[in-house]
């Protein structure tokens, strides 16, 4: 007897309807094979589901007596809310969206008609599907009729308001050239249930006029109609990714009473945000059917890959790693496994992103087991088919079909591993990117006509196709504006800019980009029916030179490397923070790790980071200052060390490298010098404050056009702020350099934007970041507040506060866990008096800081009985230290105060702190 025959017997024979575990209990089965079998079973007409928590089976045949049975049971039960309720299952029902839930159920049960909704958020967050769970409800509930959630995207329409009209509104027989009957719109298709306008913000102020005249009135008019003849009674669920204060007409916004604002990623529980993971593993597993077992690893990577896109992002990682996992596991019958090592490298980098949130890691960790199990349930979940990250394909399917079909045809499982996951990822990629452009367009369609969008992506298609020219993401942006810029200068008949000695010379050392450039000249000339001047040639070229120009080696890297569990990764994620570098790793060394595996580990961190210009290795003390010629050695990096690391060390080696092409030597000779950023006002030799006004540069190939409409850009988000104090400078990237040494004797330069990064050493903010609404206007904002911080010149030096016991309980409170630092500090304090005394030493800020935070150390490890241990060398050194006996003094001290005995080898650290410091003076 089969399987399926064996559960299908058991199920008939039973008195009751049976619950997938007790099924699978009894017949000793696994629950996931069971499942699987009878969801066929039910699919084939032999068994029933009958909905509830849990999900139950029962025969077709049962008997009366039996289905009374039943139904007594079922009775008998508390009543099954999430049969009314759909809100009951949502992730973040108790927490992150409790009070959005409120809203929703407050809106759908207003009497008599509801309230309209308007729902804000990041893209990604979930605007779509909380639209149709609030849909589900309202029908649970009876307060509509139409089972359908009508969705209508603005963005589709934003430039033809008679095109929105008519799919709106519908239209009559003779209201435009090719309407030869009258045609309901989407307000009479949605009548008695809900309209859902996705990116309204994208409305155009006519279509926001006609929706809340409707929205007012209830009644409308089709495309021809003169009087408003028509009525619907429709619920409106609108949607944007925008402020609706500054996206939408006010006369909209005060018609929407409520506003729901779905939450960041981010901003969820780790509770709910491994909820979510799950769930959207449990998607796929019963796409495939198998348990998918995954790591802890793979689980920490999965959350920290989360960077932009919210739930959809994590969603689209999902489906990939699935994907991976499913070919690599495609024989086994019952499970895959999803490994580590075998992750994209994007997906991987989320375990150090997640490194950086100490309290996230810590709570995620206590949440998990190392190995998760996800088993199918029978529920998809998919609330609707216009979930934008939702494949319109079966993957699975798409991967068993080609890897059956070359498995016949003799291909070994590395080549059909590889052949297929490229395959994969195409699909994958070919998906969101379509996504991505389309939300790019969206950008672009505010600024240049659509004719000259369609233009710019066949160039894009000719570029790719005939050189393989390498598309970045600011090259739709830059072409499309240029080529707007161009046109309307040919179109107004002003005159043709004229081409400098300097620049044809210029452009000649670049054939193959002028070669390209001539073939987007006849694309024009074809486009346009019009003659294009050959200057505009070489513009042309400027600018495809500007979009791929690709330094030949990259800024030198930054490895911070310090005692402690998070020492290093605090510094970095604080200059992280400020100047958002890309060429800074950490390495926190535990005080129980041998050096060796220090340095094994630094140099994985040193490979990390180098772009073929050296790395500088910034270390707190110890062993750590000794790496780096065994680093050079083993890796063939050049690797420079400056020890006793602090915060504004990093802050200004990240400042200094942000540079490409920056020299390592001249980097960590400057850095060598550095003494914070503290200076006394009252010292005569120190220079006056750098009193140039701050400016930012847009760069085109020309200066014009482009340049003109960044500065346009720019001009309005710093007038609304009230920032009259930074110039915008519309500067040609031909002889760059020679027009920089103009503008620094009067500017100070703090951002640079437009069609390529300069590399001037200030931050970049790129054409896709400068066009996102809201997030461009923020990112510039934070810039300008920075630059008042951090970005000085060498003569200008804001002040730190000196350590004090205040600042050094904070650091206590923030690294340990067991101590208490309010009623310690006082004698850790005078343990660094006596030790000063002892020494005819005076301990710097930053070292009195380090050693308080050593002795912290020294407690907890002591309350732990986790003590540190020292090599034979390391203790002959500490019995030769000149140190020893002043350490050893002020360790009676402590012993007195706190009862404590301080092992041989804190002591030796302790010495060594002394060495440095030594050294420092």
């Amino acid at each position: 007897m089969t399987r399926k025959e064996r559960i299908l017997e058991f199920v008939s024979t039973s008195y009751k309807a049976l619950t997938t575990k007790e099924i699978a209990d009894a017949l000793g089965i696994l629950r996931n094979n069971t499942s699987k079998e009878l969801n066929i079973l039910v699919r084939e007409g032999h068994l029933t589901k009958i909905a509830g928590r849990p999900v139950k089976y029962q025969a077709l045949d049962v008997s009366p007596k039996e289905v009374v049975i039943q139904e007594e049971i079922v009775d008998t039960l508390p009543p099954s809310e999430p049969q009314t309720d759909i809100f009951t299952t949502m992730i973040g029902r108790k927490d992150s969206l409790k009070t959005q839930i409120e809203q929703a159920k407050a809106a759908i049960l207003y009497p008599p008609h509801g309230l309209n909704v308007l729902i804000t958020g990041p893209t990604g967050s979930g605007k779509t599907y909380f639209a149709n769970a609030m849909q589900q409800f309202a029908l649970k509930q009876g307060v509509i009729e139409n089972e359908n959630l009508i969705v209508f995207n603005c963005a589709d329409y934003a430039h033809n308001p008679q095109l929105l009209m008519s799919h709106l509104f519908g239209y009559v027989k003779g209201a435009f050239t090719g309407a030869q009957e009258d045609r309901d719109g989407l307000i009479q298709k949605a009548d008695g249930g809900i309209l859902f306008l996705d990116e309204v913000h994208r409305l155009p102020p006519e279509g926001q006029e006609m929706i809340f005249y409707f929205m007012d009135h209830g009644t409308y008019n089709k495309l021809g109609e003169i009087a408003k003849a028509h009525h619907a009674n429709v619920r409106l669920i609108c949607a944007t990714t925008e402020d609706p204060e500054s996206s939408l007409l006010k006369t909209f916004v005060r018609r929407i009473p409520i506003m729901i604002q779905m939450p960041k990623f981010e901003a969820r529980t780790v509770r709910e945000q491994l909820a979510l993971l799950k769930r959207l593993l449990t998607l796929e597993a019963n796409r495939i059917q198998k348990n998918i077992l995954v790591s802890e690893d793979v689980v920490k990577a999965l959350l920290g890959s989360v960077t932009f896109g919210n739930v959809g992002q994590l969603k689209s990682n999902i489906q990939l790693v699935c994907a991976q996992g499913f070919l690599n596991c495609v024989d086994q019958v019952d499970q895959i496994k999803l490994d580590f090592e075998q992750l994209p490298q994007n997906i991987k980098d989320g375990v150090s992103h997640l490194a950086s949130d100490r309290a996230r890691l810590s709570k995620l960790s206590q949440l998990l087991e190392p190995v998760l199990t996800i088993q199918p349930n029978g529920s998809a979940e998919i609330l609707s088919d216009s979930d934008r990250y939702e494949l319109p394909y079966n993957l699975y399917e798409i991967i068993g079909n080609k890897a059956a079909l070359l498995k016949e045809e003799g291909l070994a499982q590395d080549a059909i591993n590889n052949f297929i996951m490229t395959d994969i990822n195409v699909h994958l990629k070919s998906f969101y990117r379509e996504n991505k452009i389309s939300r790019t367009e969206k950008n672009l369609n505010e600024l240049v006509d659509q004719d000259i969008l369609q233009l710019t992506k066949n160039i894009m298609q000719m570029l790719h196709t005939e050189s393989g020219y390498p598309i970045g993401e600011n090259f739709i942006y830059a072409m499309s504006l240029h080529l707007s810029s161009f046109i309307k200068r040919v179109q107004s008949g002003k005159p043709m800019r004229e081409v400098s000695d300097d620049l044809v010379t210029m452009v000649k050392d670049y054939p193959e980009d002028l070669t390209l450039a001539q073939k987007i000249r006849d694309m024009l000339e074809e486009h346009y029916e019009f003659s294009v001047p050959e200057s505009e040639v070489y513009y042309l070229a400027v600018l495809l030179i500007s979009l791929n120009s690709v330094p030949k080696h990259g800024k030198v890297g930054v490895v911070v490397a310090a005692h402690g569990n998070h020492t290093a990764t605090s510094m970095v994620q604080v200059v992280n923070e400020l100047l958002g570098v890309d060429n800074l790793a950490a390495f926190d060394m535990s005080l129980q790790m041998s050096p060796t595996e220090a340095l094994n580990e630094i140099i994985k961190k040193v490979v990390q980071v180098d772009r073929g210009n050296g790395v500088l290795l910034l270390v707190d003390m110890g062993s750590l200052g000794t790496f780096s010629g065994k680093i050079t050695e083993k890796t063939d990096i050049k690797v420079k060390t400056i020890d006793m690391v602090t915060t504004a060390m990093v802050l200004e080696a990240a400042r200094k490298t942000a540079l490409i092409d920056s020299d390592l030597e001249l980097v960590y000779n400057e850095l060598r010098d550095f003494n914070g950023y503290s200076r006394k006002p009252e010292d005569p030799s120190e220079e006056l404050e750098d009193v140039r006004p701050r400016a930012i540069l847009a760069l085109c190939s020309t200066g014009k056009g482009t340049a003109q409409k960044i500065k346009q850009i720019l001009d309005e988000i710093l007038a609304d702020e009230l920032v009259d104090d930074v110039s915008v400078l519309t500067v040609s990237m031909v002889g760059l350099k020679d027009q920089l040494d103009e503008i620094a004797k009067n500017y100070r330069v703090i951002a640079t934007t437009g069609i390529a990064d300069p590399n001037l050493g200030v931050p970049y903010i790129s054409l896709e970041d400068l066009f996102k609404g809201e997030h461009g206007k923020k990112q510039l904002i934070t810039q300008l507040d920075n630059s008042k911080t951090w970005y000085v010149e060498k003569s200008v030096k804001p002040v730190v506060p000196e350590v004090d016991q205040a600042m050094a309980i904070r650091y206590l409170e923030q690294y340990y866990t067991f101590i208490n630092p309010k009623k310690i500090i006082g004698v850790l304090w005078g343990y660094c008096d006596l030790l000063e005394a002892e020494t005819d030493l005076h301990l710097s800020a930053s070292r009195r800081l380090a050693l308080i935070m050593h002795l912290g150390g020294v407690i907890e490890r002591g309350l732990l009985g986790a003590p540190v241990t020292m090599t034979a060398e390391q203790e002959a050194e500490y019995t030769a230290s000149v140190w020893k006996r002043a350490v050893e003094s002020a360790d009676d001290y402590l012993k007195e105060k706190l009862d404590l005995t301080i092992a041989p080898a804190e002591e030796y650290y302790i010495a060594k702190l002394l060495d440095t410091e030594l050294l420092k003076s």
